[in-house]
């Protein structure tokens, strides 16, 4: 009891710094140009403030070094540390700067090898249902690497309204350390970390919630996505069917949104680093939903992506299956719906209409039966002209023939 106590109240002093800290940051992010101004792709209408993550990161930081530094192990945090504060200064030089999409992806490559070799936070093998487990050897470099960059990247793509990734973050990182400290019950660091990183976030929170008065900037959204990486990664040192589905199931909403504009810009023959207005939030937008309720939408499917992985941590591997087919069918579903990858693409919609619609069907049918018959017309009239062609050859060389006959 005195443990839990002693623990909570560091987790509020932690976000009263995070609180406290935030107004400071603003006006330091005015001063380094950190900073987002109007513009096509933008939602906000004035400039703001950009560098919010670096309140999150620095009292984030604060907790860890001083505030635990008697429950948690120094060696265990200033690694994860490290890799933390490369993501934050690659963000914080975006924010100012604008960098390439191949230079922020250079930094934090540098941070998942800091992971990898200094931290030790790796894959190492993959237990697979009904098939055994492997060991992935040096496989479990790159695999390491995809899973921060992955997943990163994803948490960064969706901070496109007021408060969405500080709130699909808590949410996620709540979630994941819940599972972590009832089911890696030798992991007692991990669900701590999380904690304190869910408690920074709450302290910024209240200012980046609509309507906001600074946003996280690529400062803040690429350190929580690498944190929620590096975190979930924890538990998939020795990885299982269950721990790889686990925190993708929890970060759902990111991860298919990502997955999907990957899709959408490969249908639109666009670069996949290209940027454009169809992400999840900007396709409720103009569906007619406010921006809070946008917001709010949105945390209620990264709720429900939380409970559905819960749920897989109780279940059978066939319940987790059929689990996982029926997610994905309702996933694609309300994909199609919303129009994510484009309002003529709903191949599962008009399947469901074709066989519950009679008349859609027969009008389906009709259609194909027209474009087979106009195919067989276009095929007859190709052979006619074959045909036609190849008589008036015939009837040019039998004229040479008989006026070379004649002429003899």
């Amino acid at each position: 009891m005195d443990f839990a106590f002693k623990f909570v109240m560091r987790l509020f002093i932690t976000m009263i710094v995070s609180l406290i800290l935030t107004p400071i940051i603003k006006l330091i992010s005015f001063k380094i140009g950190a900073v987002d101004r109007p513009g096509d792709r933008r939602i906000n209408t004035k400039t703001m403030p950009t560098a919010g993550g670096l309140s999150i990161f620095l009292s984030f930081s604060f907790a860890l070094l001083w505030e635990f530094r008697a429950m948690i192990p120094f060696d265990y945090v200033w690694p994860m540390l490290l890799g933390a504060a490369i993501v934050v200064v690659t963000g914080l030089l975006d924010d100012i700067f604008e960098l390439t999409p191949m230079q922020k992806t250079l930094g934090l490559t540098l941070a998942a090898l800091e992971i990898y070799f200094v931290a030790g936070i790796k894959i190492s093998t993959v237990s697979i249902p009904y098939l055994g487990v492997f060991d992935l050897g040096w496989l479990g470099l790159p695999m390491t690497i995809l899973w921060i960059l992955a997943i990163t990247n994803a948490v960064n793509l969706i901070d496109g309204l007021d408060g969405l990734a500080s709130g699909v973050s808590i949410i996620s990182l709540t979630t994941i350390g819940i599972i972590s400290y009832f089911f890696l019950p030798n992991s007692v660091e991990v669900p701590m970390v999380i904690f304190t990183l869910i408690a920074a976030i709450v302290g910024f929170f209240p200012y980046n919630f609509y309507p906001a008065t600074i946003f996280l900037g690529d400062t803040g959204a690429l350190f929580l996505g690498f944190m929620i990486s590096v975190l979930s990664l924890q538990g998939l040192k020795n990885a299982t069917f269950i721990t790889v589905i686990t925190p993708m199931l929890i970060l759902g909403v990111p991860i298919t949104d990502t997955v999907y504009a990957m899709i959408r810009r490969k249908f639109n023959k666009q670069k996949i680093s290209s940027a454009d207005k169809m992400h999840l939030h900007h396709r409720l937008l103009s569906l007619g939903f406010t921006h809070r309720g946008t917001v709010l939408t949105i945390y209620a499917l990264a709720m429900v992506f939380s409970f559905i992985a819960l749920l897989m941590n109780y279940a059978s591997n066939t319940a987790i299956i059929l689990l996982i087919i029926s997610t994905g069918f309702g996933i694609e579903l309300f994909i199609e719906l919303i129009g994510l990858v484009g309002e003529n693409r709903q191949p599962l919609m008009c399947a469901l209409k074709f066989l519950g619609n009679r008349r859609f069907r027969q009008k389906v049918l009709m259609a194909r039966a027209e474009k087979r018959q106009d195919k067989q017309e276009e095929e007859s009239e190709d052979l006619d002209l074959a045909s036609s062609a190849s008589q008036i050859k015939e009837k040019r060389r039998k004229r040479k023939h008989y006026q070379a006959k004649h002429k003899k």
